[in-house]
């Protein structure tokens, strides 16, 4: 049987599907699997073990349809479900299972406030498998490295290659992360040797939690004193620095994670990591919190103005922004 997965984007969302491919292998060990998603989110399919064939989209879908049909697949899974996805799925004519979205549900709790239980959104990816009479192994999620992508201990300062604590500086949106001296004030309660991970969009934020503790540091020039003072918070910025395979690495060798809603927070996920979640306008009831993997959630569940918004926003609605700026962290 020769089928095709298709999901475009994002980090997160596409880390998610990787129970599926898994278990069609598993379940149907002669298959032949191709994955379809975004050019830019290659390298999180490029190793997987349950592939067959990668398909990369490049805003061409008349020249990848095209690529496609000549295939013939005996079936389609869309883990997408989206305009774009519907037109590749008409174009190539073939037998298809379409993820539930479950919109009616979040747009009931993002809009009315109604406490409703949504599925997490792995096993709603795992329940579009059901026609082919194909049910969860439980195993979590997966994700591969290459030798390449493997960041080694002697790029880390010798502060962190006893261990170290990853904090995940940004997210896609703005109400989804911590302004910058809160996260300023986590590091400072975190009190160990930490990471901060990111994209180019978060290097400005980085460099602010960077500098303030090398002044913190530089007030206290003998390190017995530091120890007694009980200030073990020491900063290695690698925001900007790295591929999302790299960061990966990364994470995959820390002691615990800190994460906004994001796509890094479900690759911790698939590395089985520790995890406390920080959440803002969005909610983990709509079904996006860690898969099958130790986790706390930090969020401000006192306001009701929560959730806003199931993806976030870039700047909060009401204007208050009380979801992270009232948090405090013990």
């Amino acid at each position: 049987m020769k089928i095709l997965i298709i999901r475009f984007s994002s980090i997160g969302d596409i880390v998610l599907t990787s129970p599926v491919p898994r278990l069609i292998k598993k379940s149907l060990p002669n298959s032949e699997i191709h994955f379809l998603t975004k050019k830019i989110y290659s390298d999180l399919y490029s190793h997987n073990i349950y592939l067959d064939k990668l398909y990369l989209l490049d805003n061409d879908l008349v020249s990848i349809s095209k690529d496609l049909k000549k295939n013939n697949y005996d079936i389609i899974i869309d883990l997408h479900n989206n305009l774009r996805s519907n037109i590749l799925r008409l174009i190539l004519g073939v037998k298809s299972l379409v993820y539930n979205k479950n919109r009616f549900k979040r747009w009931l709790l993002v809009n009315l406030k109604i406490k409703i239980t949504i599925p997490h959104i792995v096993d709603s990816y795992i329940k579009t498998l059901s026609p082919l009479k194909i049910t969860n192994d439980n195993e979590g999620l997966d994700y591969f490295l290459s030798s390449k992508d493997n960041i080694e201990l002697n790029r880390l300062p010798k502060t962190h290659k006893k261990g170290y604590v990853v904090l995940i500086v940004g997210a896609k949106y703005n109400t989804k992360v911590l302004p910058s001296y809160k996260l300023i004030e986590l590091c400072d309660k975190i009190n160990a040797p930490i990471v901060l991970l990111g994209g180019n969009s978060e290097y400005e934020s980085s460099i602010r939690i960077e500098n303030y503790f090398k002044q913190s540091n530089s007030k206290i020039e003998e390190s017995k004193v530091r120890d007694l003072l009980n200030k073990k918070t020491i900063i290695f910025n690698m925001v900007g620095k790295l591929s999302i395979n790299q960061s990966a690495s990364v994470i995959s060798r820390a002691d615990i994670i800190y994460t906004h809603d994001t796509g890094m927070m479900h690759i911790a996920t698939a590395f089985k990591k520790d995890i406390v979640s920080i959440w803002g306008s969005s909610h983990p009831e709509l079904g996006f919190y860690p898969y099958q993997t130790e986790f706390k959630i930090h969020h401000n569940d006192k306001i009701k103005c929560r959730p806003c918004s199931k993806i976030g926003y870039n700047s909060c609605p009401i204007g208050h922004f009380k979801c992270m700026n009232d948090l405090t962290f013990e």
